[in-house]
C-alpha cells in the first residue's frame, strides 16, 4: 500500500517531504500536488521507476515526459537555450507553462524523444512541490495523472491513493489543484530563427509571454 504524507499547503513539513524522498531514492513512483493539477513523479535516473510512470498512464516513448526543475537556471542545465529563448523562459518561470527545448547532452537519451531529441521542462511555483524538490535536489521527471481512458487528470489526494495504492510509492496531499492543465509551448522553432509555437492553451497566461 502506497504511504500518504498529508502536508501544510504553505508550509510543508520537511519531515514529511524527507520521507517522501526517499521513496523516490528507492525507486519509488509518487503522486505530487502541482500547480496545475496533481502527476506522477520519479527519479531522472531511474529507468525502472519512469518504466513504471509510462505504465501508469500507458505512454509509449514518443509520449513527451517533462522534468520539473527548482529555477531556470537549473532548466538551462538539462536544455539548449538561446538567448531569445532564455528571455521568454523568464518571463514565464515559475509557472503553469511547460516547455519543449532541445535537450542537453544532461539528459538521457532514452528519456527525450526518440525522433527530435527534445525535453518537455517545467519550473513549477507550487509551494509543496518546490520544497520537494529541494530537498530532492534535483529534478524530477513527471507526467500529467490522467488514468488511461479518462480525459481529466485526478485531483483528489484520497482518491488516487485509493485507486493506485498497488502502483504507487507514495501520494502527496496538499489541498485540491487547480485542475486546468499546463500552458504547452514548444521553444525549439525559435533555435532557428522562428517563433514559440503554443501546443496547448492552459492555466499558464499567454499575455505575460506576449504570445
Amino acid at each position: 500500500m502506497s504511504q500518504f504524507f498529508d502536508v501544510h499547503p504553505e508550509n510543508p513539513q520537511p519531515r514529511l517531504l524527507k520521507q517522501a524522498v526517499q521513496l523516490l531514492e528507492r525507486g519509488g513512483v509518487l503522486a505530487v500536488p502541482t500547480d496545475s493539477s496533481y502527476a506522477l513523479v520519479c527519479h531522472l535516473d531511474d529507468k525502472a521507476a519512469a518504466d513504471q510512470l509510462r505504465r501508469i498512464r500507458q505512454l509509449d516513448d514518443k509520449q513527451h515526459l517533462s522534468l520539473l526543475c527548482r529555477d531556470l537556471s537549473e532548466l538551462a542545465s538539462y536544455a539548449k537555450v538561446d538567448n531569445r529563448q532564455y528571455r521568454l523562459l523568464k518571463l514565464a518561470t515559475p509557472g503553469p507553462y511547460a516547455f519543449i527545448l532541445e535537450a542537453s547532452k544532461e539528459v538521457p537519451r532514452r528519456l527525450s524523444h526518440p525522433s527530435r531529441k527534445t525535453i518537455g521542462l517545467r519550473v513549477p511555483e507550487h509551494k509543496t512541490l518546490q520544497a520537494l524538490l529541494e530537498v530532492h535536489n534535483a529534478p524530477l521527471l513527471a507526467t500529467t495523472l490522467i488514468l488511461p481512458g479518462e480525459t481529466d487528470p485526478l485531483n483528489d489526494a484520497h482518491d488516487i491513493r485509493e485507486r493506485l495504492e498497488h502502483e504507487l510509492a507514495g501520494v502527496i496531499g496538499a489541498g485540491a489543484c487547480a485542475l486546468e492543465p499546463t500552458t504547452v509551448i514548444d521553444l525549439t522553432p525559435m533555435g532557428t530563427g522562428g517563433e514559440p509555437e503554443v501546443l496547448r492553451a492552459g492555466r499558464g497566461d499567454l499575455a505575460r509571454l506576449g504570445l
